[in-house]
């Protein structure tokens, strides 16, 4: 068996080989369904699913028995689905998604979203770290086990090409896929976060999400300021003042409602995470000089970002700075999104959000919230000694460091399903999104050391599988016998 050294380099030279590959997906504006309506005519989701299958069949010369389907169903999205026979006992699922968020502004001099942009070990630009790297990170661990000859189970992987848009299309893929994929007893998820990029970071909670858009009417068409202001009602005035109903502009704090009781155990990882990081947590975040975080406690921060619910607007119908004549308009229109807790009922919370909003509504006006995609969150189950042993053993192999657990703010709604559908199994998820990295803003990148670090970690924790259910199989069939 190569050595951890030597493993590594092998990562660190297959990652810096496929650079081509990630330059070509990187310059692909496969924006997800949510933010390109037209992505059928566009083509670009379609290049980048051919794009990655392709890829993935030529790895079928060193990962015995590998088959690479592209599952298409009428009005959907495409789906990768990979599988490989393996060679012990069990099941393993791997996940990951290939769509995008869109471009955002701000991006640096000289970075661009669709323009790959290596930096050191960064490379930059819109999709790499979130989450283009996980089906080829997937592969090269299966690949690694392979080559040296080391047992894994059946391994499914599956590359959606919905998820950034709350993965409505994913649930009709599943269905066709049920009796492939069978019962896993293990599911990897590579598309979450970490708190740095010095050890493997296991995800144990993500927090639900409901979207709409919130609009407020009050006139038939827009008005001069001179004449309309001070006697009809400023729609946009109304529209903040609606928002209260939800969240306290003051402090940010979101109605008692929303809220969610945490756990025991997840306050105790939030407490290490900050002991981890003391001051240092703030620097996730690109404040300005002198701006305050919600919170001066740390603890509270770590448990605000992965517990309780959040509010964000994200857009809205404002004309630009250029086009802003004196002129009271007719309509505000809000884009929200409102992080909820793991595990709340994110239907449930959409339609207190939308009774609150349209209620009642000031002067009269015409109010409506149409809500857009709405996710559960989710919260890992008991980590198996097994698994907690090889996270921790992986850790300190390859980043010489032990590792941590911690929840996520953002949602993958693929594991509230999964969650739900197989509440046996164990779940591993993990990812690159570490500081800085800032999926969905500008400047995202992948940092490509750590994900050349994480690729054995994980093939180290999907031949642990192997080995616990090799054990647990010869048990039960000496049992049998006797």
């Amino acid at each position: 068996m190569p050595n951890p050294k030597e493993t590594l380099q092998r990562s660190q030279e297959r990652w810096s080989a496929l650079l081509p590959v990630l330059n070509d997906y990187i310059a692909t504006p496969n924006k997800s369904p949510a933010f390109d309506a037209d992505w059928k005519v566009n083509g670009h989701m379609d290049r980048a699913v051919t794009m990655f299958s392709e890829w993935a069949r030529a790895q079928a010369e060193h990962i015995p028995g590998l088959t690479v389907q592209v599952q298409e169903i009428e009005g959907k999205t495409p789906l990768i689905y990979i599988e490989a026979p393996g060679t012990a006992p069990g099941k393993i699922l791997m996940y990951g998604h290939l769509d995008k968020q869109p471009e955002f502004e701000g991006w640096t001099n000289g970075r661009e979203p669709w323009k790959a942009q290596l930096e050191g070990d960064r490379l930059y630009g819109r999709g790499g770290a979130d989450d283009g790297y996980a089906m080829f990170a997937s592969l090269f661990a299966l690949r690694q086990l392979a080559e040296n000859k080391t047992p894994y189970a059946k391994t499914s992987i599956i590359i959606e090409a919905s998820e950034e848009s709350g993965s409505p299309d994913l649930p009709a893929h599943l269905a066709l896929l049920s009796d492939k994929i069978g019962t896993p007893d293990a599911v990897v998820c590579l598309d979450s976060g970490t708190g740095d990029y010095d050890r493997f970071w296991e995800t144990t909670s993500l927090r639900g999400i409901v979207t709409g858009t919130l609009k407020v009417s009050t006139l038939k068409e827009g008005v001069h300021s001179g004449i309309g202001s001070g006697g009809a009602p400023d729609s946009f005035m109304i529209a903040t003042n609606l928002l209260r109903r939800l969240q306290n502009p003051e402090t940010g704090e979101i109605i008692p409602e929303l809220h969610r009781e945490i756990p025991a155990e997840r306050i105790e990882q939030a407490r290490a995470v900050a002991q981890l990081f003391k001051d240092k947590l703030k620097e996730e975040i690109p404040f300005l000089e002198g701006v305050e975080t919600l919170h001066p406690d740390i603890v509270e921060l770590v448990l605000n970002k992965t517990w309780r619910p959040a509010l964000t607007v994200t857009g809205s119908n404002l004309p630009a700075m250029k086009d802003a004549g004196n002129v009271l308009r007719p309509s505000t229109e809000l884009k929200l999104s409102m992080r909820i807790p793991p595990g709340m009922d994110a239907d449930a919370a959409a339609d207190l959000m939308q009774k609150r909003l349209e209620e009642n509504p000031p002067f009269k006006a015409h109010v409506s919230f149409e809500r857009g995609s709405v996710a559960v969150g989710w919260s890992a189950p008991e980590t198996a000694e097994w698994l907690r042993h090889a996270i921790d053993s992986a850790s300190d192999k390859y980043f010489d460091n032990p590792a941590m657990a911690m929840g996520e703010g953002g949602t993958i709604p693929f594991m509230a399903m999964l969650g739900k559908q197989f509440p046996e199994a164990q779940f591993v998820i993990t990812g690159v999104l570490g500081p800085g990295s800032n999926a969905h803003g500008p400047n995202e990148f992948l940092d490509m050391d750590y994900v050349s670090k994480l690729t054995p970690a994980v093939a180290e924790i999907v031949a642990a599988h192997a080995r616990h259910k090799s054990e647990t199989s010869e048990g039960q069939n000496d049992f049998a016998s006797f």
